[in-house]
């Protein structure tokens, strides 16, 4: 049984900023330069263009204001720090409005790659490119309003949706079969394993069979 790791979360300072300490940004250097290069000709074209335009810095964890102000300007969204998983009413509502969660906490550099819950690099790195393109931004805000009407049983379906796309989908592009969900965009040995020679087994994605999965 894997031992149950204990992140360090962190509040805002008088500035809006996180107090990332030296070491947690020495996790995100690691994460960013190992996963920059492998990324390209795996994700979709879209993503490669969200990371040129969020141009996150390789050294240091981004700070909410940073990536906010790329993303309003390209498709009014904004980052809203919390300090962990947070309850489904409260993460459809934030999407509804435009607003991306991202955690207050990075895995340690021991456990780069086990996530017990998502942290920042999973949803700086591997979602927010995507978010700079409209088409995607307007899904996932969609989403989150279709959600916030849905009942408990709507809602389980629903969830189907988002695991098998924005967490974990795969796309057709021009270029052959890319990434698309930050699920796998965030981790090294994922992005990897799904796109190469001797891939693993595609399934194209019908919306009946993703919700009885």
């Amino acid at each position: 049984m894997l031992n149950k790791v204990k992140y360090t979360t962190h509040d805002l300072d008088v500035n809006g900023n996180v107090p990332w300490t030296k070491e947690e940004n020495e996790v995100w250097k690691t994460l960013y330069h190992r996963q920059i290069d492998i990324v390209k000709g795996r994700a979709c074209p879209e993503f490669i263009v969200g990371l040129e335009k969020l141009n996150l810095p390789q050294d240091r964890i981004s700070q909410p204001h940073e990536v906010s102000k790329v993303l309003k300007a390209t498709t009014g969204w904004s980052i809203e720090p919390v300090s962990a998983v947070i309850p489904a009413k409260e993460f459809f509502t934030l999407l509804a409005n435009k607003k991306f969660p991202a955690a207050s906490f990075i895995r340690t550099m021991d456990d780069l790659d086990y996530l017990q819950e998502p942290d920042i690099f999973h949803e700086i790195f591997g979602h927010c490119p995507l978010l700079t393109n409209q088409a995607y931004a307007d899904f996932v805000e969609s989403y989150g309003k279709m959600a916030l009407n849905a009942d408990p049983k709507q809602g389980q379906l629903l969830f189907r949706v988002f695991w098998y796309t924005i967490e974990f989908g795969l796309i057709h592009t021009i270029e052959g079969i890319r990434i698309l969900g930050g699920g796998i965009l965030s981790s090294h040995e994922e992005t990897l394993l799904a796109v190469k020679k001797n891939h693993p087994t595609y399934l194209e994605f019908k919306t009946i069979e993703a919700l009885r999965t």
